[in-house]
């Protein structure tokens, strides 16, 4: 029995809202979950609406008969959680957000005119900041069947009555966000900060446009399209071009949602579907602004407004001063992100271009940041005369452009770059460093359960390893060299991996190796503990194996951020099986898998999740932490997390989920932890 992945990831939107709803997050804090809860819901409807709409589409017969839900019932639930949730977003957000930013002394003009003092101001910078970058297109005009709206973009819909020819014109004129701010700043009135939607500056300012005609209405509209990219059937040509090709018409793909402002009469509504050619599933009345995953933008005027900061962590503290190499040579070093310092990821990195004992560099990289440290670094050490290797993937959705623009910079610079088949993602975190001084030889490796991204660091929780250990080198080294050869399977590759989990070679069937041994303990009578932390839960093979265990008497603590398919808590199912979901400051992000209690628990971490794209159809490695030290850290770390009380949520048997009792305690697993971090490293 699986519950309907599409309807669980609204659960975890729904978390989010949550979040925004909580009058103990700072002010500006839940405007940055709205935020959030927008962007997601953004991408929903571009990745999996159009799923949905597929799936109500398909015969019967077609449908698999485990899931819980009938397809009709996944539509209606979707529409039901959907319309519900925004509902409580237009509360909190009118109800509270805007009344408080008012009470700390900060006018939002949200839905309400602009003040006569602010005309003029505004007007001007119509005319010298925004009048430049503004495109009209008539739709009833010969250019109307050449454009395509496109895809989160932001446009207002202008009747325009011409009394003299007796014509009425329909209008699109886009809303430059994305090349402007989002949100202006005017001048103060009675001592108040004063912000406008750069939306309301164009909206007062259209009639500049149409001197000689009477605007009957103005309506604000939006398209998200289908941003799947199918390109797994295409073997032919090369890769990066193909995706430039897919990319450039992605923002073009097939409506997936239009937004159209509340209150559009049906008529306009009629005559924009014939003209855009949608239907009315795809149509959606929202309010007067689109996009608000922008309010991560709006301006910061109070800091006391925000989350109190908290200064990461810098450990092994010799790693700002030294020689990272020599650390890693003489210990394992295990980060755990954001609440420790990058430094050291960075500084492996970076010294390993410069270092004149290092001959080479490998590294697998899924979503780079836009002004990468790690990446510069990589060029650094090629023009210093370095064999470098970098397995970058083109396919990682949304980063697909960015990750160009560096594949080009690094290949110019003398990078060896290496292109995942289009059959298949390389969505691993690793690197390997080479170093050869006077006939000696040593190896470095790296192992994240997240990016190598800077930017996301600071707020995604991850872990990273950092090891000398030769066996765990030379099994990365093995790897790597299977990912450069073209078109190499992994059916036909004779690779061996005892302490790293490579999905495609051994992951799978160790971990249900693993699963099966505590099944067996708990035959045996003996303690049998599963305990899981992943990003999502999706699997069906895994989650069966889950039922399995639970049936036969194994505990299982699981912790799933986002989807989450396995129903707990069932009688007869699941009654062994406790799911929860934590959302707070941080981005959950990690994935762990801990099998056994106390000092014989089997600790795995890495960048697998357990769904079946990354089980079946990725290269995820992960790794067994040896190191007696690095061990009971993730095993603390974990405990921390499952007696949270204040940010976790307990999944029910009917996939509702409810707040932990607190009992007199309060524990907020991300405080804790770090505390306990802070507690622990005093070198």
């Amino acid at each position: 029995m699986l519950y309907n992945r599409d309807l669980s990831w609204l659960g975890f939107n729904d978390r989010v809202l949550q979040e925004a709803e909580s009058n103990e997050v700072p002010l500006y804090e839940r405007m940055k979950f709205l935020a959030i809860f927008s962007s997601n819901l953004d991408e929903f409807f571009r990745v999996r609406y159009p799923a949905v709409i597929a799936l109500s589409n398909l015969d019967k017969k077609t449908i698999k008969r485990e899931f819980l839900l009938s397809k009709d019932e996944v539509s209606e639930k979707v529409y039901d959680f959907i319309n519900k949730q925004l509902s409580r977003f237009g509360s909190v957000l009118h109800g509270e957000i805007l009344p408080a930013l008012e009470k700390n002394n900060i006018d939002f003009y949200y839905n309400k005119p602009l003040p006569e003092a602010h005309l003029a101001e505004a007007k001007t910078i119509f005319l010298s900041k925004i009048l430049s970058f503004i495109q009209p297109v008539y739709l009833s005009g010969e250019d109307s069947g050449n454009f395509t709206p496109e895809n989160g973009k932001l446009y207002f819909i202008v009747t325009l009555i011409d009394d003299a020819k007796e014509t009425v014109n329909h209008v699109v004129i886009n809303i430059p966000s994305d090349k402007l701010e989002r949100f202006f700043t005017l001048q103060q009135l009675n001592g108040k900060q004063q912000v406008v939607f750069i939306d309301d500056i164009i909206r007062e300012n259209i009639p500049i446009l149409f001197p000689r005609q009477t605007i009957e209405s103005i309506y604000s509209i939006k398209f998200n399209r289908d941003a799947a990219l199918k390109i797994s059937d295409d073997f032919s040509a090369d890769l990066l071009d193909k995706i430039e090709k897919k990319l450039s018409s992605r923002d073009l793909g097939n409506a997936s949602r239009f937004l159209y402002e509340h209150g559009m009469p049906s008529h306009l509504q009629m005559y924009l579907a014939s003209i855009f050619n949608l239907t009315v599933s795809e149509m959606f009345e929202g309010g007067r602004y689109h996009n608000l995953s922008d309010l991560f933008a709006f301006p910061v005027f109070d800091k006391s407004l925000l989350y109190e900061p908290e200064v990461p962590i810098l450990y092994p503290k010799a790693a700002g001063e030294g020689d990272i190499f020599k650390i890693v040579a003489r210990q394992d070093v295990l980060l755990h992100l954001p609440y420790h310092s990058y430094t050291p990821v960075l500084t492996f990195f970076n010294q390993a271009a410069v270092d004149v004992d290092v001959t080479e560099i490998y590294i697998t990289l899924y979503r780079v940041a836009s002004e990468s440290h790690i990446v510069n670094a990589l060029i650094s050490a090629a023009k210093n005369g370095k064999k470098v290797t970098a397995f970058i993937e083109l396919k990682a959705r949304f980063d697909e452009a960015n990750n160009i623009k560096w594949s080009r910079i690094m290949k110019k610079a003398g990078v060896k770059l290496i292109y995942s088949d289009p059959a298949i993602k390389v969505h691993s975190k690793i690197g390997l460093i080479k170093k050869e001084s006077e006939g000696k030889r040593e190896s470095f490796a790296i192992l994240s359960t997240g990016n190598f991204n800077e930017s996301t660091a600071s707020f995604y929780t991850d872990h990273v390893i950092l090891t000398a250990n030769k066996k765990v080198c030379k099994e990365m080294l093995s790897l790597f060299r299977f990912l450069q050869k073209k078109k190499a399977t992994a059916a036909k590759a004779k690779l061996k991996f005892d302490y790293l989990y490579v999905a495609q070679f051994n992951l799978v069937p160790e971990f249900e190796k693993l699963v099966r041994q505590e099944i067996e303990k708990a035959q045996d009578g003996k303690p049998a503990l599963i305990r899981i932390k992943v990003n999502n839960l999706e699997e069906p093979y895994f989650i069966n194996l889950l039922y399995e265990a639970s049936q036969k008497g194994v505990k299982i603590e699981m912790q799933a951020r986002s989807i989450c398919c396995l129903i707990p808590g069932k009688e007869a199912l699941s009654k062994n099986i406790t799911v929860k979901r934590i959302v707070d400051k941080y981005l959950e992000h990690t994935r762990l898998f801990i099998f056994g209690v106390d000092a014989e628990a089997t600790v795995i971490m890495g960048s697998s999740d357990l769904m079946t794209r990354n089980l079946r159809k990725r290269i995820e490695v992960c790794i067994r932490l040896e190191d007696i030290h690095c061990r009971q850290q993730i095993l603390n770390y974990f405990a921390l997390q499952w007696q949270d009380n204040t940010k976790v949520r307990i999944l029910q048997d009917d996939m509702s989920q409810i707040e932990a009792e607190q009992n007199g305690k309060v524990h907020n697993a991300q405080k804790d932890i770090y505390n306990y971090l802070k507690s622990q490293y005093h070198d």
